[in-house]
């Protein structure tokens, strides 16, 4: 099936002509390319501005994690995000624009995770990863001056799919609190088995590019036994979970798959926000972030966190 690229929203979709020919093709014949693109292009982070940036490396399960921890000054006990990057399990590093937005914006210690990527580390590595740098937050609370009953979790696309499963193993391990998960278009179904899972031919990240993708991450193909801390969606039980936020563009290839994890949650007796906005496809907010819509999702994200932070709202322009 052919998606019709007259739903997109018309300033998002003015952005799709600068991109490459070969833009969202991905496999592991030119994914070390696709990595050197991204990180020639990868632009300084603006100066000014209020947040202070700690670069840590903390104890793994294999070795020393890097993380990158951004604050705002203050006197008092702050909460904090456990913040995942997005790129498909396989590109990506802990250096976040939306990470430093987040703290920017909200009373907030955010500790953004540069977690190991497949292929090189398929799954388990970075989920446990992330669960370590949870656990080490939880246990250096008192000198990062941050509230251990108010840390959330959090990610887009695959970081909001990391996010939803180490939930899951956090809840299946006792783990720490956590009084959310906030989960950005994430990339949670290795099956694509829905509707909007059909189209072939989805701006920026397309059904081919994200099976590719699986592939990787999973190491194979392991189908509906793909294990639920990799794709949560293949999860049997999603009770006990922390609160959600869950946002999704009309126009992603993942848009029926997150609003049927936000059903399932809800059905599951756990609070659940569920944003879909129209005409956005993928990633559309991150490529044109003064857009109209993509200003609408980045107020929703905002406000849904500091509800669930129990922090102070922004005040937005626009």
């Amino acid at each position: 099936m052919e998606l019709d690229y007259a739903r997109l929203d018309p300033e998002l979709a003015a952005a799709l002509e600068a991109l490459p020919p070969n833009f969202g093709r991905i496999d592991r014949g030119n994914l070390q390319q696709v990595r050197e693109v991204m990180a020639a292009q990868r632009v300084a982070p603006p100066a000014g501005g209020s947040v202070v940036v700690d670069r840590r490396r903390l104890p793994g399960p294999d070795g020393e994690v890097p993380v990158l921890i951004y604050r705002r000054p203050a006197e008092s006990v702050q909460s904090a995000l456990l913040w995942i990057h997005g790129g498909g399990y396989i590109l990506g590093t802990a250096e976040d624009e939306r990470a430093r937005l987040i703290a920017e914006s909200l009373d907030c210690v955010v500790v953004s995770v540069d977690y190991r990527l497949a292929p090189e580390h398929p799954f388990p590595a970075g989920p446990e990863d992330c669960h370590a740098a949870l656990l080490w937050m939880v246990e250096n609370a008192a000198e990062l001056s941050i509230d251990r009953e108010r840390i959330a979790i959090g990610g887009a696309s695959a970081g909001g799919g990391m996010a939803a499963g180490v939930a899951l193993m956090n809840r299946d391990r006792s783990g720490p609190h956590l009084c959310m998960q906030l989960l950005l278009y994430p990339m949670i179904d290795n099956l694509h088995a829905t509707p909007s899972g059909r189209y072939v031919n989805h701006p920026v990240w397309n059904r081919q590019t994200s099976f590719n993708a699986w592939e990787m991450y999973l190491d194979g193909t392991p189908g509906a036994e793909a294990s639920p801390y990799a794709a949560a969606s293949r999860a049997d039980d999603l009770t006990g979970l922390p609160p959600a936020y869950i946002c999704v563009g009309s126009e992603d290839l993942f848009r029926d798959e997150d609003i049927e994890y936000a059903r399932r949650l809800l059905d599951a007796d756990v609070p659940c926000e569920l944003a879909v906005f129209p005409g956005l496809y993928h990633g559309g907010d991150v490529f044109v972030p003064q857009a109209r819509i993509s200003r609408r999702l980045t107020g929703s994200v905002l406000s849904a966190l500091a509800f669930g932070l129990q922090a102070q709202p922004p005040l937005l322009n626009g």
